[in-house]
Order: structure tokens, then sequence, then C-alpha cells
């Protein structure tokens, strides 16, 4: 139904910047809110940031100030700028939309992840 493909990942320095990217397909125009989470080895699986169909966003705390999403409705793309990277943000990071209804509170689809690594 909805078919998402991530983009952007790769090996950066502490204090570097990387881009991700998260291309949505097949029935894209439902969806209502897109983010990124990300799971580090021996870690659960953490929402970074979310962004809803209008704009609204909401972010992990660690992630404040450093981090920002953006979405383009006619690409039915998402973003997420990441600035200066930690160690701590060694991930992969899965791009994920939410698609809301009246028959079930919503439905999620999940990208294949991204590996993003902070390292010196």
């Amino acid at each position: 139904q909805v078919q998402l493909v991530e983009s952007g990942g790769g090996l950066v320095q502490p204090g570097g910047s990387l881009r991700l990217s998260c291309a949505a397909s097949g029935s894209s125009s439902s969806i209502d809110v897109m983010g990124w989470y990300r799971q580090a080895p021996g870690k659960e699986r953490e929402s970074v940031a979310v962004i809803s169909s209008g704009g609204r966003t909401n972010y992990l705390d660690s992630a404040k100030g450093r981090f920002t999403i953006s979405r383009d409705n006619a690409k039915n793309t998402v973003y997420l700028q990441m600035n200066s990277l930690k160690p701590e943000d060694t991930a992969v990071y899965y791009c994920n939309a939410k698609v809301y209804g009246s028959i079930v509170r919503y439905r999620q689809y999940w990208g294949q992840g991204t590996q993003v690594t902070v390292s010196s």
C-alpha cells in the first residue's frame, strides 16, 4: 500500500552532518504522519522526529536543536537533516509513515533502514 525507501546514510565524523531522505510511493497521498526512528545495537527502536501532513513536528529531546525534519508533500518525500552528529547517534535509521483511519487507529509502514555511523 505504501512503500518507503530511505537514502542518505553513511559514515560521518563527530560534528558532521547528514541528510536522510525517504521517498514514499503507493497510496502516499493518504499518509498523515511521517517520521524517523532509529535503533542502535542493544537498544530499542526510538522515535527521532515526526512530522504531520500539515507540518507539525515533534523531536526526541536529544535531537532538538541538531536535527530538522521536513516534508515535501508534492514529492512525497520526508527528510531528516542531521547536524552536529555525535557517536551516540549511530544507529539504523528507519522511515515510518502512518495512515489514520476509522476502522483501525492507524496503519503504519516502514522503510528498509539506512545505517548512520558517527565515528572518528
